[in-house]
């Protein structure tokens, strides 16, 4: 009978550890996909006041209309995106670098 408690007992330890293993891998990936996000919204960020300060400078020095300095930022949102992308999939490497 000391023998059956003794195998329940060290099953149950077993499954304890698994299971405490099981959520710190759980934790530290949150941790690690938050911290993901947080870059790619601030990257984001980022490229959206880029635009914007494109945009007015667009407008005052080159005195251009609305019209046509609007693609300028769209284009330049759209960077910030892809951007904002590739942090998030792991890919930190910036995409206009010059190669040398």
């Amino acid at each position: 009978m000391k023998t059956q408690t003794s195998s329940f007992t060290v099953f149950a330890k077993a499954i304890a550890l698994a299971t405490g293993l099981l959520m710190v891998t759980a934790s530290v990936y949150a941790t690690e996909n938050a911290r993901e996000r947080r870059d790619a919204r601030d990257t984001k960020q980022e490229s959206r006041q880029d635009a914007h300060a494109k945009k007015v400078d667009c407008r005052q020095e080159d005195q251009k209309s609305n019209a046509e300095c609007r693609q300028d930022k769209r284009n330049a949102k759209q960077d910030g995106r892809e951007e904002s992308r590739d942090v998030r999939s792991g890919n930190d490497a910036p995409k206009n670098t010059p190669s040398e």
